[in-house]
């Protein structure tokens, strides 16, 4: 029979999130999300709201991205795949499980926080070193006419995008 496992969640961090590396040099890192579930209650006509909390671990450079741009509060969407951790109770000796979320992809919601400082920003990708990917220059689409202008291709790209007020990329 085929199986499939398969989450996508949308929450906020709990906690800020603290990156460490195994003996082998991977990233790790341990975040808590709160999801929230909200519903009517038939018999009231009550709003009612459930928060439920559950465990998430990143690898590699998404768990070091994590820990960089989240912080606590901050709204983030994880798709990953459930595992099941057991172990032996140290007090008891009872055997326990727990079920947690593997990512295996992570988006950062939200907008930036004032000043933008790293672990505070918590909107869109993280800012790359060279912005955002640019169109190739081709002869063929008539870039010749930017020689003139003392533009590049490029500067023309962005410049004719509509501004969002702020220095935001404009997807």
């Amino acid at each position: 029979m085929a199986s499939f496992n398969k989450v996508i969640l949308m929450g906020n961090l709990t906690r800020d999130p603290e990156v460490r590396y195994t003996t082998g040099g991977s990233a790790v890192c341990d975040i808590t999300l709160a999801v929230n579930y909200q519903w009517t209650d038939k018999r009231s006509n009550e709003r009612k709201e459930e928060v439920s909390f559950i465990d998430v671990t990143l690898w590699g450079r998404t768990a070091e991205i994590a820990g960089e741009y989240l912080a606590k509060g901050r709204p983030v969407l994880i798709e990953g795949r459930l595992q099941q951790d057991k172990w032996d109770d140290k007090e008891t000796g009872q055997k326990r499980s727990k079920l947690k979320v593997v990512a295996d992809a992570m988006q950062l919601l939200g907008g930036r926080t004032e000043g933008g400082a790293p672990g505070t920003a918590g909107g869109g990708n993280p800012p790359a070193k060279t912005g955002a990917p640019r169109p190739a220059a081709s002869p063929s689409r008539g870039n010749d006419s930017y020689a003139d202008s003392g533009r590049t291709p490029d500067q023309s790209f962005y410049d004719d995008m509509p501004s969002s007020g702020g220095d935001d990329v404009p997807f």
